[in-house]
């Protein structure tokens, strides 16, 4: 079900399971909400027994399918705002134990919301470990300096040791902030959306496997 947080970002929510475990809330990748995303929703509230809550990312922007106007649009998000929409969207689950987890930028916005005690364990699946050049400004915060001042401990990192956007050198900073980081021998974006060509069945479905296991606490 699409519904509006009281920011006015727009959410797709499913708390249909009657006795949820836990809740959890989605941070996408660049592409925003679509179908991907509404479907993800529903079949983890069915499959993993949670509450779960997906995020507009670009709630103040006006953007088609292409990528270029995205990539471009990052540097005007404001971190402040997007931890805001991801509080708002943990408080409309209703349930007293919730959990984080994110693709690519999505994922790069986990490891900042890593400083928010709301979130009791965070999933980046292949998040920016440091902000693109082309996406910095004074709105975006670098994500190591947000997981050194938090308890990194609580969030797993799945990584792709392909991606250029998680290159050695950053997964090296990454664990020596106390992030627990999972790698997998595959390109950026292989695990959450099928039709890439990028994306790897059996190591999408660990990749999951090892997220729900993280999220529950097992």
């Amino acid at each position: 079900m699409r519904i509006n947080l009281p920011s006015g970002t727009p959410a797709e929510i499913d708390t249909t399971v009657a006795s949820p475990t836990m809740g959890l809330v989605i941070a996408p990748d660049i592409f925003s909400l679509r179908p991907l995303f509404a479907d993800m929703v529903t079949r983890l509230a069915q499959e993993w027994n949670m509450a779960v809550c997906a995020v507009e990312p670009f709630p103040d922007h006006s953007l088609g399918a292409e990528i270029e106007p995205r990539m471009k649009a990052v540097a005007s998000l404001n971190d402040a705002n997007h931890l805001r929409d991801l509080h708002e969207a943990a408080d409309a689950l209703g349930t007293p134990r919730i959990g984080l987890m994110g693709f690519c930028m999505g994922g790069m916005y986990c490891f900042k919301s890593s400083v928010s005690e709301r979130f009791a364990r965070i999933v980046s699946f292949y998040g920016m470990i440091q902000v693109p050049p082309n996406w910095q400004s004074s709105t975006q915060g670098e994500p190591l300096e947000y997981l050194n001042r938090a308890d990194a401990t609580k969030v797993l990192a799945i990584i792709g040791t392909n991606d250029p956007y998680t290159p050695a050198a950053d997964v090296t900073a990454l664990r020596a902030t106390g992030c627990n980081v999972v790698e997998y021998a595959a390109e950026h974006g292989f695990a959450h959306d099928a039709s890439r060509p990028s994306h790897r069945k059996e190591d999408a479905a660990d990749a999951f496997a090892r997220t729900r296991a993280w999220l529950v606490g097992e």
